[in-house]
Order: C-alpha cells, then sequence, then structure tokens
C-alpha cells in the first residue's frame, strides 16, 4: 500500500455518513440542473440500510515471481456502486465495439485470432509470442451515449473513481490515486486507457506481420 501512495490515511475517522450525504447530495445537483432524469436519479440515490463501507483484501499473485498481492477493494455496497454499475453498463459495450480487433474475452477467442493470422503468416518455430503487463493499473465523435450527455458521464465517473474509502485493520483510507480494483467501473476505464495508449504499438506490430491481441 505505500509503495505507490495511492492511499491516504483517515485513522478512526468513519467517511461513510459524510460519504453518504454527498453521494446523494451530488445526485440531487445533477437532476435539478437537468444533466440527469428523474428515473436516473432514483435509480443511483442510496438510502442508509443499502450501504457500508468497503473492506480491502489481498489477491495472491500465484504467477508471479515472489507471489506478490494484490489489494482488492471489495466495494458491493458502497456509496457509489450504482453510479459505477451504471456507467459500466453503460461504457463497456462501446468499449467492445470500438477494441473488438485487439481484444480477446476467452481463451478460445485467442486461439482463433491465432488460426486466422496464421493462414496468411507462416507460424515459425521462433515466432514469439510477447505478453505485456502494466503494473499498478487500474477520437470518437460522440455527444451522447444512451440518451446520457458525455459531460454528465465524465462529472459521474469522477465522482465514483475520487470517492473510494474502505477500511483496513481498524482504519480508514482514502483511496486517492486511481481506481479501486473490485468497482465495476474501474476495469472499464483501465481498458478504455489501455485501448488509447496501445494504438502506437499496434500499428507498428501490424505493419511488421504481426498480431497484436
Amino acid at each position: 500500500m505505500e509503495k505507490i501512495e495511492a492511499y491516504e490515511c483517515l485513522h478512526q475517522n468513519d467517511p461513510l455518513p459524510n460519504l453518504i450525504e454527498r453521494t446523494n447530495k451530488y445526485l440531487l445537483n445533477l437532476r435539478l440542473t437537468n444533466w440527469i432524469i428523474q428515473r436516473q436519479y432514483e435509480q443511483l440515490s442510496i438510502k442508509l440500510y443499502e450501504v457500508e463501507l468497503t473492506h480491502l483484501y489481498d489477491l495472491p499473485k500465484a504467477h508471479k515471481s515472489g507471489t506478490p498481492l494484490c489489494p482488492i477493494i471489495s466495494g458491493i455496497k458502497h456509496p457509489t456502486i450504482k453510479i459505477s454499475k451504471f456507467l459500466d453498463e453503460l461504457l463497456r459495450p462501446l468499449f467492445h465495439q470500438i477494441a473488438l480487433n485487439t481484444t480477446v474475452t476467452y481463451s478460445f477467442d485467442l486461439i482463433k485470432q491465432l488460426y486466422k493470422w496464421s493462414k496468411y503468416n507462416i507460424l515459425h518455430q521462433e515466432t514469439l509470442l510477447c505478453t505485456m503487463d502494466v503494473l499498478d493499473l487500474y477520437y470518437l465523435n460522440i455527444k451522447q451515449i444512451n440518451g446520457l450527455k458525455i459531460e454528465t458521464i465524465i462529472r459521474l465517473c469522477r465522482f465514483v473513481v475520487q470517492n473510494n474509502y474502505f477500511s483496513y485493520n481498524g482504519k480508514y483510507y482514502h483511496q486517492v490515486c486511481g481506481g479501486a480494483m473490485g468497482s465495476p467501473l474501474t476495469l472499464t476505464i483501465a481498458n478504455c486507457y489501455m485501448f488509447f495508449f496501445e494504438r502506437d504499438i499496434i500499428k507498428q506490430i501490424n505493419n511488421g506481420g504481426g498480431l497484436y491481441l
């Protein structure tokens, strides 16, 4: 947790009551200024009995040397979970659409892509299969997605990312860098970032007769 300085310790100050209040006030303000409609406001608003502060647990990375631990924030009942799920369901299909040619979802998809590529390129014994790992991860002319303005989506995304709180070993923490692994929206944001980051790499590999997935 200390390596990347992504978390701020709040000690014994429970952020949950204030976060609940701020979340509902933020949504109400979006509704009153017509950034979201009434149905969306009712869908995303939270009630006291529905939420609790998330907890941090570690997931071992068994495939890496030394078996390092990956911090996961279990956000099933976090005050922003409704917004996170809503945005993920909105953005993930769009990402899959634009990244279709360089994305594999299942191992079978990878085999199919390799087979298709090998029909036009000789697959030698010396052919290199490379993988890339991003440490500490986590221009479309579109004005609306499912009737929701892009500016509204950006505002909601920013609110979710900036309000990740959790408890660990009797203390409270605020994530001040990156997104919470365990929040549905985080994976989609990370995938979108990597899609644009990889574009020059994809172009270079494809021009050289390679395959990038």
